[in-house]
């Protein structure tokens, strides 16, 4: 076993155990939350997963970018939202049922999503593609959605094991990904810095700060739930993007190291978001509950 598949093995633990984490937090309730509002799941679904990959083939055909970052946009567009979403989301102050219930909701309905948006790109670029739906459901499955369930049907049914072990939990699973992340970016710093200078990093901050716009005015019937689609519009599952990349385009191997550059550049535009949305976010806030008290 090579260093690069340890690192790997240990990096899917982590995303694993960090979602196992959130179901053990989780109610049913909240995991088939949109599911019970159709109308919230459709302007989540929508922007996610029509709007955005529509915005990245705009940005690839556009701009004179290199074929792998052109690729990483596309990619990542038609991804499900990360593991790691909702800790993200609970910190930009989204209420725990429509947290859990886009993320439930993104990864159940990723298997169909993610064919039917290749296939539409397929048609706009005149390229064969495959879809990898049984790839994608797998990953979806085993990383996200499994976990997850697992973890809620634990916390109804064994309440007490999971008081005495959620904390552990919770604690593996960021060692696991301090061990891993490092390594990671060692490895593809060298690939990654040579995007940098080339309009790269213009063209995926592009991305970023345009799903931001979208998902935020999409979610503004709950003034809570705004940074929550806005942040999971841009957030993506970078391993379903790298096996999607890795099947359609297996001669550019500088979209890896694209798709990591990216989650980057998310990280920084996240930051700066959430520094202005929070204090919105606060003065919106007594004005939703009072509107809800007086409903």
């Amino acid at each position: 076993m090579s260093t690069t598949d340890l690192i790997l093995i240990v990096l899917k633990a982590s995303i694993i155990l960090t979602v196992f984490s959130i179901g053990l937090r989780a109610t049913p309730a909240d995991a088939g939350y949109l599911f019970k509002r159709p109308v919230e799941l459709f302007r989540a679904i929508f922007t996610m997963n029509v709007i955005m990959p529509a915005v990245a083939l705009a940005l690839a055909l556009l701009l004179n970018i290199p074929p792998a970052v052109k690729i990483a946009l596309v990619v990542l567009a038609v991804s499900p939202t990360p593991p790691i979403f909702p800790k993200k989301a609970f910190k930009a102050g989204g209420s725990e049922n429509y947290v859990i219930g886009l993320v439930t909701a993104s990864a159940a309905l990723s298997v169909v999503v993610i064919p039917l948006s290749m296939e539409v790109i397929r048609k706009v670029i005149d390229r064969p593609l495959a879809t990898a739906s049984r790839e994608v459901a797998m990953l979806a499955g085993m990383s996200i959605l499994l976990p997850l369930l697992v973890g809620i049907a634990l916390a109804h049914f064994a309440p007490g094991l999971v008081k005495r072990i959620v904390h552990s939990v919770e604690v593996g699973s960021t060692a696991l990904l301090v061990l891993c992340i490092l390594p990671i970016l060692f490895v593809v710093s060298r690939p990654m810095w040579s995007l940098v200078t080339d309009g790269s990093l213009l063209s995926m901050a592009a991305f970023a700060a345009i799903g931001l716009v979208l998902g935020h005015n999409a979610g503004h019937r709950d003034p809570r739930n705004r940074p929550v689609l806005a942040l999971a519009t841009i957030s993506r599952h970078p391993g379903i993007a790298v096996a999607i990349a890795h099947i359609n385009f297996p001669d550019q191997k500088l979209a890896i190291a694209a798709v990591l550059l990216y989650l980057v550049i998310n990280v920084i535009a996240s930051a700066l978001y959430l520094n202005w949305v929070r204090p919105h976010h606060a003065d919106d806030a007594p004005h939703h509950a009072t509107k809800r008290a007086a409903a």
